[in-house]
């Protein structure tokens, strides 16, 4: 038997209504879990933290990457529909960006995570 289980079943009430009451709601965890399996690509953390520090056109992010343009491409299209990056044109560019500072947090404490 693992030693990471409780030996006896027994329930904490009080502690299970105040989590029960601060939990969010299934839409907003679907959401999250999408958010999470987004990041769970290294290439598309890596456009993601390139954006930390500054707006890149997709050509840019390609040659940081070592991807085609239709690679990078098809990663933003992923990363825009669970509103992680936004994009802007300048003429014949396509210029990306983070979607809100809430991104550059998530990533930035995954990163001090992930580095302890």
């Amino acid at each position: 038997m693992a030693n990471d289980l409780c030996e006896v079943h027994g329930l904490h009430p009080e502690s299970l209504g105040r989590v029960r009451e601060k939990m969010p709601d299934d839409d907003t965890m679907l959401r999250l879990a999408e958010i999470f399996k987004a990041l769970s690509d290294p290439t598309r953390a890596r456009i993601l933290y390139a954006l930390t520090m500054e707006e890149l056109c997709v050509c840019d992010l390609a040659s940081l990457t070592g991807l085609s343009s239709s690679a990078i491409s098809h990663q933003l299209r992923l990363l825009r529909a669970n509103r992680l990056v936004r994009y802007r044109r300048e003429g014949k560019m396509a210029f990306y960006s983070l979607d809100d500072d809430h991104v550059r947090h998530l990533l930035s404490e995954g990163l001090c995570h992930a580095r302890e």
